[in-house]
């Protein structure tokens, strides 16, 4: 059975003022990274994490983060394409328009801030990675991804594991020594204050969307609505 998504409104500072902070959190460290030449004030912490995160190595979470690897980018995109065309095929076409919305910006703005800043990699990456080191494109599309179904289904479980799944691939990516941990968080802040704000515009217009199905399933809400014709026509 195909179940409704019925996301719950929220006031709008509460989606401008964290989007936009958490887009300054992204573009802070950004600049001291330019500023500072691949030596940015945080350095001490970033190679400190990454020398905790080589006493972690071993053959099974090797497996287990290679996976990761996958499913981080390549795999995120993949589900973005079928949950928008999920979301067409459930008659959500505006929601479907501002899942893809946020899946393109924030893989756009990560690559374009990939290549301003041009940041150096760690040294010794476990998996073949592209240029430019912040943000992260794995966690940048993880979170874009698990943001967008937890705002869409408005429920505490889908951010329990929106978060679980952020925080994973974020331990993941410094884990594959693919990238410093401030490269993670600044995937991360991108990710979700892009989709924050973009939620902010289209909230309204996918609530009522989904109101409109009455909160029932596709096939359901159909019946219902022959249903009252049948009884109006009485």
């Amino acid at each position: 059975m195909i179940r409704v998504l019925h996301p719950r409104p929220r006031p709008g500072w509460l989606l401008v003022t964290p989007g936009v902070l958490l887009l300054c959190a992204f573009a802070v460290p950004g600049a001291l990274i330019m500023a500072g030449q691949g030596e940015p004030a945080f350095n001490r912490v970033d190679t400190g994490w990454q020398s905790f995160a080589f006493t972690l190595h071993s053959p099974f979470w090797d497996g287990v983060n290679g996976i990761l690897n996958w499913a981080g980018y390549a795999g995120m995109l993949a589900f973005h394409v079928v949950l928008a065309i999920s979301l067409v095929i459930w008659q959500r076409p505006k929601a479907a328009i501002f899942a893809a919305t946020s899946g393109i910006s924030v893989l756009a703005l990560t690559q374009l801030a990939k290549a301003v800043v041009g940041r150096d990699r760690p040294q010794g990456a476990k998996v073949l990675s592209d240029t430019g080191s912040y943000p992260s494109g794995h966690v940048s599309a993880t979170t874009a991804f698990l943001m967008v179904l937890a705002l869409l289904i408005g429920r505490g479980w889908m951010v329990l594991i929106a978060a679980i799944g952020v925080v994973a691939m974020m331990i993941s990516r410094t884990y594959l020594s693919a990238h410093w941990l401030s490269d993670v968080l600044g995937g991360a802040c991108l990710a979700a204050g892009i989709v924050l704000l973009m939620w902010w515009r289209f909230r309204d217009i996918c609530i009522k969307e989904n109101d409109s199905a009455g909160g029932k399933t596709i096939w359901a809400a159909r019946a219902s609505q022959r249903q009252r014709a049948t009884e109006q026509a009485k």
